[in-house]
């Protein structure tokens, strides 16, 4: 009696777990953007002498320059991203080549 009920439950749960596969009629269009910034690596020497002045200023002379690259944006836009470090901290910098900290 036991092996009837459960085989009774086993199909009746088999009965109602069955897929519903059926084909896609209309095809799914898949786009994937991409990202045209260039990330250049700069030696921290090579950077231009206004981006060095920024460095050497107030608040950001405490920072000390780990490694800086040069970014251009898509719309020709570029500026330079410089990784610094304060003792356990690290962060990055942003300066366009007039030497201005851009947001």
């Amino acid at each position: 009696m036991k092996k009837i009920i459960l085989s009774a439950a086993f199909l009746a749960v088999a009965g109602l777990t069955t897929l519903k596969a059926s084909e896609v009629k209309q095809p799914v269009q898949m786009v994937a953007y991409q990202d045209s910034t260039t990330k250049a690596p700069v030696e921290l020497k090579d950077l231009p002498e206004a981006v060095q002045k920024t460095l050497q200023s107030d608040p950001v002379k405490a920072w000390t320059p780990t490694a800086a690259f040069l970014v251009t944006n898509a719309d020709k836009t570029s500026y330079y991203l410089i990784n610094v470090k304060k003792e356990a901290e690290t962060g990055s910098i942003k300066i366009d080549k007039e030497g201005k900290i851009v947001q």
